[in-house]
């Protein structure tokens, strides 16, 4: 078994080490909110609590960090008491976040001087597949790290996408986030049209399942809106922080996004109204204040 650290026990870092230390591995854990870290010790054999990143890093030859933005990924790696001042040369850090590519790049190279190995490995999934194991990583850096470290990824999640060189699997998850956001836009117009017409939500969701409109995305998150569940599996004000990071990315390489730049405003209307630590299938609550409808079940 492998000695692992993480680093970042939030909604969806929590149940991933958790992950780690059920499949028997040894896991040195770190959270800026230090009692989730000995709630987690305390909860799982094999789980060590950690006062600071460099005590994770004395303690692990491969380790992971979920963390919210880059800034926090830059202090938790590089800052005062960080994973670099006491990884062993050699040592793999694998950054689950999701941050800008060019970050990633800049990680890579700093981290290699040092002697420190270093993967960008955004995941999607969610809370759900981060409880259950079976979130999407989509991984960036030198591929016979990745194949090094293969088996450490597998209890938290089975698809283990390689898609190339540093930053490589942050392009390819900002592009499925891309996706998701915009079509999360689309059914929150459609629904709410269909809804101020006097379609039932509950049909007009049957009548998109069973036609090309068909998306996993809406079939999932519809329910939770139908019956005003926001709880949190992806919060709005991180989407948020992601499409900026697209519009971002975009910018660096010429690319124009007018759809994701108008999505982007509608997520920013949802924080403005006080909406930003909620699911992201809250922001149909933008559209439903404006328009004097609920989408819910009748």
């Amino acid at each position: 078994m492998a000695k692992l650290g993480f680093l970042g026990l939030g909604i969806m870092g929590y149940p991933m080490a958790r992950n780690l230390a059920r499949a028997g591995h040894t896991v040195a854990v770190w959270s800026n909110t230090a009692p989730k870290a000995k709630q987690l010790a305390s909860e799982e054999k094999g789980v060590t609590a950690c006062t600071t990143p460099a005590k994770v890093a004395e303690k692990a030859d491969c380790i992971f960090l979920c963390v919210g933005d880059g800034k926090m990924s830059e202090k938790v790696i590089l800052g005062p008491k960080g994973l670099a001042e006491t990884a062993k040369k050699g040592t793999a850090i694998v950054d689950t976040s999701t941050v800008a590519p060019s970050e990633s790049v800049e990680m890579t190279n700093t981290l290699k001087k040092k002697g420190i190995e270093f993967l960008g490995a955004p995941c999607t999934g969610s809370r759900p597949g981060a409880e259950s194991g079976n979130l999407t990583f989509m991984i960036g850096g030198p591929k016979k790290v990745f194949e090094a470290n293969r088996a450490s990824f597998e209890p938290m999640g089975k698809r283990l996408y390689y898609c190339g060189g540093p930053g490589f699997g942050l392009h390819a998850k900002l592009t499925q986030n891309l996706i998701l956001s915009n079509l999360l836009m689309a059914f929150n117009e459609g629904l709410v049209l269909s809804t101020k017409a006097g379609i039932e939500p509950s049909l007009m969701l049957d009548i998109l399942d069973n036609s090309a409109a068909k998306s996993g995305l809406i079939a999932f998150k519809a329910p939770y809106v139908f019956r005003r569940d926001f709880s949190t599996n992806f919060s709005v004000k991180w989407m948020h922080k992601d499409i900026g990071l697209m519009l971002q990315s975009a910018q660096e390489l010429g690319v124009p996004l007018p759809l994701t730049s108008l999505t982007r405003q509608m997520f920013q209307a949802a924080i403005a109204t006080g909406h930003g630590e909620e699911d992201i299938c809250s922001t149909i609550k933008v559209l439903e204040g404006l328009t004097g409808v609920e989408v819910k079940q009748y």
